[in-house]
């Protein structure tokens, strides 16, 4: 009987190209192989990975100790099950082993292309991505999550709060949005993707905007306005999509020396950020940046403002804060007076919509709360203290109390 050929455009191929086109472990790779083969790697299976993996456009792009490793235990697999393994793998093999010193992977300099696939239900139509199931987001990063710091890695808690944003669009569209410590810049490009009126990026590493307008123009995107670089189109139909597109602007900003009439300059009606929750010493600079931007609105309509005298008088920040393992985020307002759980949707369709957020309390709160600045943190705890150290100094900074 012959073996049933993989579609790479359905699970399970759709997942195994996404997972190697952004590079997650050499055993996540074999365990999705398998599933593809009915619990082997079968020659069909190879030959999809030969085809769709490494001899086409994205493998030539991809990174060469990367395809080594996975191409040795590859074989290793295949033939620990005493199958056969494609001739076109073990000459693909021998040249990296050849041609490839062990030490390029721990260069501090080294960068590689990942593609960040973002996966939709089939039935799912957003205006994001309206004629694909999928969204493949190209980042100039370091494989090296100790260069986390400098903004040229992809860490978890900026996949959480992409795909948020890609979950919810109608939250961000048409809405000024402003990312404190943007990275890699995955966030702000999701943003544009669901037409945010304007996307404000930053960072306090100058690598860090260096290699985020890499990313940006990866992702036909200017570092200054949204203009794509479509040469030879009429130039009317492409000013008509500019004037429907996203304004992308990016600067350098230290929180440390972050001054006031500086943050000011913005307005903006969203403030994001993801895994910026991690050095103490930073977290007093960060909590005086967080709240310069959330009361700028303050004062956006005195007669509203008496009107809403319920518990969200004086909500202006919402926290979200990924679980361990990502698989559930926590919304609360600054002073902690209410919170929810939003689950990350799971293979039951359960979840709570974050929007449930400005609906908590009901009334004429609702329609204010959504007029104010809001933020939106995304951040894995790895250390307890920490994380309570932020809510102690964000307690702190109360209006009348900065």
């Amino acid at each position: 009987m012959a073996e049933p050929k993989l579609d790479p455009t359905i699970p399970p191929g759709l997942h195994l190209i996404s997972a190697f086109l952004s590079m997650e472990p050499t055993e996540t790779l074999l365990s999705l192989s398998r599933e593809c083969g009915g619990g082997l790697v079968t020659e069909g299976v190879q030959r999809f990975i030969w085809e769709h993996c490494i001899s086409n456009e994205a493998g030539e792009k991809g990174f060469g100790p990367y395809l080594k490793n996975f191409l040795k235990k590859l074989i290793s697999e295949v033939e620990s099950r005493n199958g056969t393994v494609l001739d076109e793998l073990y000459e693909q093999c021998g040249y990296y082993m050849s041609s490839l010193k062990d030490n390029a992977l721990v260069k501090g300099s080294a960068r590689v292309c990942k593609c960040i696939s973002f996966l939709f239900p089939d039935a799912c139509e957003l205006p994001c991505c309206p004629k694909s199931s999928n969204l493949v987001v190209p980042l100039h990063c370091s494989l090296n999550m100790l260069e986390g710091d400098t903004g040229c890695s992809v860490w978890p808690s900026s996949l959480f709060l992409s795909e948020f944003v890609l979950s919810f669009p109608d939250i961000f569209s048409n809405k000024s949005c402003f990312e404190v410590g943007s990275g890699v810049g995955l966030v702000g490009i999701c943003l544009s993707h669901v037409k945010a009126s304007q996307v404000i990026l930053s960072d306090g590493d100058l690598s860090a905007l260096s290699n985020m307008k890499i990313n940006l123009e990866l992702n036909q995107l200017s570092a200054e306005t949204d203009v794509l670089k479509r040469f030879g189109e009429d130039p009317n139909t492409v000013k008509a999509d500019m004037d429907n597109k996203s304004t992308v602007k990016c600067f350098h900003l230290p929180w440390e020396s972050a001054t006031e009439s500086e943050l000011q300059e913005h307005l903006p009606d969203i403030i994001l950020g993801a895994d910026i929750i991690y050095d103490p010493s930073c977290l007093p600079h960060l909590v005086r940046v967080l709240a310069i931007l959330l009361k700028q609105k303050k004062a956006y309509s005195q007669t509203r403002e008496e009107s809403c005298k319920g518990q969200f008088q004086e909500a202006k920040h919402i926290v979200v804060n990924g679980a361990s393992e990502g698989k559930s985020f926590l919304a609360r307002d600054l002073h902690g007076s209410e919170c929810v759980t939003i689950q990350n949707g799971n293979s039951n369709g359960n979840g709570t919509d974050p929007r449930q957020v400005v609906e908590l309390n009901g009334g004429s709160s609702v329609a204010r709360l959504k007029k104010r600045p809001v933020a939106y943190i995304a951040s894995v705890i790895r250390n307890i203290d920490t994380f309570n150290c932020f809510l102690k100094l964000a307690e702190a900074a109360k209006p009348g109390n900065h």
